[in-house]
């Protein structure tokens, strides 16, 4: 499922000072987050085309692609990854290991899943408590660290075992 969102704006005034007007200009930056098999360069296209095309009340509307960066549709998990990353989990955090699609841009990903379609991969991300990820004060919370670095450890661990 795709999602928008707007990461940034100028000429909109704050909701204190907002009336029922007309402005001269308004700029908002767009992040769209799209599937992984969706062509970003595509959809870019046609974005630009929907917004540029015919906008209402006379206004004149001008849309550019900053950056286009295709996903990554990663394969199933094969069953001893599966296994692994279940007993690392349980093992260092007490639960199950979760999954989570989020269509982050991570552009090589799709490379490495191109050259090695057979392989597969342990993607993972850090947050912890309060670690406001990709925003003001954004930190790293050193216990979550820890034990997230010592599942990818046993999971290494387990698959040279195996």
């Amino acid at each position: 499922m795709a999602s928008l969102s707007v990461t940034g704006a100028d000429g909109i005034p704050s909701l204190g000072n907002a009336g029922n007007v007309l402005r001269p200009k308004t700029t908002v930056k767009l992040s769209f987050r799209l599937p992984p098999t969706a062509d970003a360069k595509k959809v870019g296209a046609e974005v630009k085309k929907i917004l540029e095309t015919k906008p209402p009340y006379g206004a004149r509307v001008s849309f550019s692609v900053e950056s286009a960066m295709g996903g990554w549709n990663a394969a199933p998990v094969a069953p001893w990854l599966e296994q692994a990353m279940q007993r690392a989990s349980k093992t260092h955090f007490g639960k199950d290991a979760v999954y989570m699609g989020t269509g982050g841009s991570i552009p090589f990903m799709g490379m490495l899943g191109k050259k090695f379609p057979k392989a597969q991969f342990l993607v993972t991300g850090l947050l912890g408590p309060k670690s406001n990820a990709h925003g003001p004060n954004e930190f790293l919370h050193i216990p979550t660290g820890k034990k997230l670095t010592a599942c990818v450890s046993q999971v290494l661990a387990d698959h040279h075992d195996r």
